[in-house]
């Protein structure tokens, strides 16, 4: 029986073990799922977040339909129930419904095997080991793009645990670190959910980086007074044409970032690029529950009567992207055509 564990997951051969992310970095605790609902309820409470985490646990929670379900008579009809519930926990990261289609391709190749069960675990193994050495190797590729010395601004979290491990955006500030590479790094606490106060910060000050908390509002005027020489961020769903859907709030980043002249870099694998979406205009954006605006942690702030929107996503025009770090390499304009020559390597 194989196993996994690292700092996001663990996988025991019967159960998916994930670090609650909802109280890092105050409290250190563990939420164990032993049937595919309950990796449904943790992707949907954001117990697990990060486009490619979230399809690494959709594909063990897949793997435990389909031992829950192995012996029944309809057990295709099961386990497209399966793949539903677990494709209908958020909608914008695509990674989602990339392993869960690649979980059905490979079911369906092995029905008749009779170590199904063991196969089929291998499959989702494979997608979190090939996650790791995916953002190693964006590490590699990005961390070329950074000069030593120089400072790096994030948003949300797309370290370690929005992945399997290592990171998108911050595997590319590690990538650097490990060129020999001095680099610091600026963090916006990223509200409202506060994912680059809680978990980026709490990541980059245990590997033992410079790091320096800011509020969101303030990361115009830290460019302004030259602080900050490249804007590093992940992704959620990059559309044909280069436009990305990340973290509310990137797209705001972006735009200071053009203003000041500095480079704004997309870290994300080829999981994350959706060449069946032409444009970001096509990309659906999650609405998350109003009380994560009107509350800060457990403190409410607004009255329950006060009108609230938050949608958990923005989309940031490919004209304002830099260039797009993938495991296979820097991908600059025009994204229509350099995105599309990714698949065909």
């Amino acid at each position: 029986m194989s196993k996994l564990k690292t700092i996001t997951m663990e996988w025991t051969g019967n159960s998916l073990v994930l670090v609650d992310q909802r109280y890092l970095p105050l409290e250190e605790t563990y939420v164990e799922c032993k049937n595919y609902k309950e990796v449904a309820v943790a992707i949907k409470d954001m117990i697990v977040r990060g486009a490619p985490a979230i399809g690494a646990s959709a594909a063990f929670g897949y793997v435990l339909g389909v031992k829950e379900f192995i012996n029944t008579e309809n057990f295709d009809e099961k386990m497209k129930e399966v793949k539903e519930t677990l494709a209908n926990t958020r909608p914008t990261a695509v990674n989602l419904f990339w392993a869960l289609d690649r979980m059905e391709k490979r079911l369906n190749e092995i029905k008749n095997e009779e170590n199904l069960i063991e196969l089929i675990e291998k499959e989702a193994l494979d997608i979190a080991y090939e996650d790791i050495e995916a953002n190693k190797a964006m590490g590699r590729f990005g961390g070329e793009l950074l000069n030593d010395g120089d400072t790096v601004l994030t948003h949300c979290n797309a370290g370690a645990l929005a992945t399997v491990d290592y990171g998108t955006a911050l595997g590319v500030i590690r990538g650097a670190r490990e060129l020999g590479k001095d680099i610091k790094v600026y963090a916006d606490e990223t509200r409202p959910y506060l994912q680059g106060a809680r978990l980026t910060v709490w990541e980059l000050y245990k590997d033992g980086f410079d790091v320096t908390l800011i509020s969101d509002n303030m990361a115009g005027w830290v460019m302004k007074q030259g602080k900050i020489n490249a804007v590093v961020v992940g992704a959620d769903r990059i559309a044909a044409n280069g436009d990305v859907a990340n973290k509310i709030g990137t797209y705001s980043v972006a735009l200071l970032a053009k203003e000041h002249g500095i480079p704004f870099y997309v870290a994300a694998p080829l999981s994350t690029i959706d060449l069946n979406t032409p444009t970001g205009n096509e990309i659906p954006i999650e609405e998350r529950s109003h009380k994560e605006v009107r509350y800060c942690h457990k403190s409410k702030m607004v009255p329950e009567e006060i009108k609230v929107y938050n949608p958990a996503f923005d989309v940031t025009p490919n004209e304002l992207v830099t260039a797009i770090i993938t495991e296979k390499g820097v991908v600059r304009p025009p994204y229509s055509e350099n995105l599309k020559k990714l698949f065909e390597k």
